[in-house]
């Protein structure tokens, strides 16, 4: 069994959330990347869930980027982009139907940027809602100022009364930072603050967000800014009125698409990122700040499966075992545990408490009975993050391809204390390691199967409590 969507024979890229009707219908662009042919051609499709797990398909016909749905008087409007090369222009377009089933589109209706505030070529992902303030709906969009600089990119804005004829405006937010356009905007008001979501494909190359007491700014950066990691991109917001998700894709490392891979390397994990893959979905929560977190989603938790037999195996190190706690002070070294087989589709569960300014914890996925080949996802206290590496590195071969410290990490908010609750999910090559519902590291997992969950200690003393483990496999 997969929890994390993908389609059959292609890939899942950006995700337009939407509720109605009682149930989740989140749409999302379907690419076959090779296996196009004239019965499988890349669309807008609407998926159907109640639960985040379980998914029905529904192919639009609708053939573009990334924009947004929303019901107006009866009536669905779809907002998307399409793409024109010699010359390269960017634009938005309308579709509309009754049932959300067939959709026509609104030829007369497409438009592209002014060439005045707006550079020329990028115009695309609208996002469109409605604005009491003004009686008049709002659509945010992915451009660039227009500038002297090439650090240009903006979340553009349109507005309108009827949804068809759009009036360019200044952009709602344009720090003049970035050397990109702000993909995927998303906007949404919670309680008393309002939420800009946005991702950058230069320099951070992640999902973003800013806040604000006004919709109209200034739009303040909070301290944890981003979602999940690099492998978390286009995310945008959805709601059913109580609980608030973010949808992202965590993509595949699988065909190259740039030509960025290194001629001779150890594995696909040494692959550059791809364009698309599986869905994945945060459950969001509001801090007293106003500050965002992500939480996994507890439907997505309860489909891991049934808890499994737990046997502790000690390697190295002087460990305390006592049903589902272990123990051990290794001030100053490494201490190593080993844990049953993993299944293709599971979860580790657990409490983490850390003492000693520089210990390092965490749990070890797919690992030899040598603590040698595998990955590992680890609690940083003295950096404050959550950090991720692969067996590569353990090698000399690792030392010369990674001359940094680290290869995927996350930053703990200063409000974590020693103790931390661990949620590890696994299902196929997809990683997602969440700390106290609050910070989720998202990776991928290709060259290494089978093998051990396992967990570790390193300069410092740790207790594993609570462990648990769940599979969804046989």
């Amino acid at each position: 069994m997969s929890i994390f969507y993908r389609p059959e024979g292609a890939v899942l890229g950006d995700v337009i959330p939407f509720y109605d009707g009682g149930e989740f219908k989140p749409f999302y662009l379907r690419n076959f990347r090779g296996n196009r042919d004239e019965t499988h051609r890349d669309s807008w499709v609407m998926l159907t869930t109640r639960d985040h797990v379980h998914f029905a398909e529904h192919d639009t016909g609708i053939v573009g980027g990334t924009g947004s749905v929303i019901r107006a008087d009866g009536v669905y409007h779809m907002f998307y982009c399409t793409f024109q090369q010699d010359p390269e222009r960017n634009y938005i377009n309308h579709a509309v139907s009754r049932d959300l089933d067939v959709w026509t589109e609104l030829s007369q209706d497409k438009f592209r940027s002014d060439d005045d505030i707006y550079a020329s070529v990028h115009w695309r992902d609208p996002f469109v809602f409605y604005v009491p303030e003004e009686d008049c709906y709002w659509m945010i969009l992915a451009a660039q100022k227009n500038g002297r600089t090439t650090r240009r990119g903006c979340v553009g804005l349109c507005k309108s009364r009827d949804l068809h004829r759009w009036t360019y405006c200044e952009p709602l937010y344009a720090p003049m930072n970035a050397q990109c356009a702000f993909e995927c905007p998303d906007l949404f008001r919670w309680g008393d603050w309002y939420y800009l979501v946005f991702s950058s494909y230069a320099d951070r190359f992640q999902t973003l967000y800013r806040m604000s007491r006004s919709l109209y700014g200034p739009w303040l950066t909070p301290e944890v800014d981003t979602f999940d990691t690099r492998a978390f991109y286009a995310a945008k917001t959805g709601s059913d009125g109580k609980r608030r998700f973010v949808y992202g894709w965590n993509p595949t490392r699988e065909c190259d698409q740039h030509h960025f891979d290194p001629q001779e390397h150890d594995g696909r994990d040494c692959n550059t990122w791809d364009w698309g893959g599986s869905l994945i979905v945060h459950e969001l929560w509001q801090d007293a700040d106003g500050a965002l977190y992500v939480k996994p989603v507890p439907e997505v938790l309860d489909a891991f499966g049934p808890e499994q037999p737990l046997t502790l195996t000690p390697l190295t190190g002087e460990w305390t075992v006592e049903k589902d706690v272990c123990a051990v002070d290794t001030p100053y070294g490494y201490a190593a545990m080993l844990l049953p087989e993993m299944k293709g589709t599971c979860r580790l569960s657990m409490d983490v408490m850390l003492r000693g300014g520089a210990a390092q914890a965490g749990a070890a996925l797919h690992v030899d009975e040598a603590f040698c080949e595998g990955y590992y996802a680890l609690i940083d206290a003295f950096r404050r993050r959550v950090e991720y590496r692969t067996g590569v590195r353990m090698t000399e071969r690792g030392g010369q391809k990674f001359p940094y410290e680290v290869e995927m990490e996350r930053p703990l908010s200063r409000a974590t204390g020693e103790t931390f609750h661990m949620d590890v999910l696994a299902d196929g090559s997809v990683l997602e390691v969440y700390v106290d519902g609050r910070v989720v590291l998202g990776t991928r997992m290709f060259d290494r199967t089978g093998g051990h969950f396992g967990l570790f200690v390193e300069n410092g003393s740790a207790c594993f409590a609570h462990i648990r483990l769940f599979s969804a496999e046989p």
